[in-house]
């Protein structure tokens, strides 16, 4: 998809590709996978500035994907899956306590998304090593 020039064709991928989440085996994952193949750039929206953030469709306009603009598009990408309910969804701000690094996260559930290293993680397993600095509660965007 993201390789794709026309945003009329890079929404039909990305419709193409939900639609192929609701049979997965590991939709989780495959989203995960799907991201990491977007073009990265360094900075392209705060993301301590709720405000600032795209939709989910002016993502796939805009096209330009820094590492919080992957989690983010995750996280749309499941919301808007209809196999997925979760009780809550959030995204967490935080800082590796071992490498002191800033982390972008999103919780799913017991499940943690780390689209920076693409991988998909029990939230006991993580959350010891991360300084929450912000989290941010997703609204439900059906």
């Amino acid at each position: 998809m993201f390789h794709i020039v026309k945003y009329e064709d890079r929404l039909a991928c990305w419709v193409e590709f939900r639609k192929k989440l609701e049979s997965s085996q590991n939709p989780i994952q495959d989203a995960v996978d799907y991201y990491s193949q977007a073009p990265q750039v360094s900075i392209n929206t705060d993301p301590w500035d709720r405000e600032t953030w795209p939709t989910p469709w002016e993502l796939i306009h805009e096209n330009q994907y820094c590492q919080f603009c992957k989690l983010l598009g995750i996280c749309y990408t499941l919301e808007l899956s209809e196999q997925f309910t979760w009780d809550k969804i959030e995204i967490y701000i935080g800082t590796d306590r071992n490498k002191s690094r800033t982390l972008y996260l999103l919780r799913l559930d017991d499940l943690v998304i780390d689209a920076e290293n693409n991988s998909v993680t029990n939230t006991k397993e993580i959350m010891h090593q991360v300084n929450i600095e912000k989290i941010y509660t997703m609204q439900n965007i059906k």
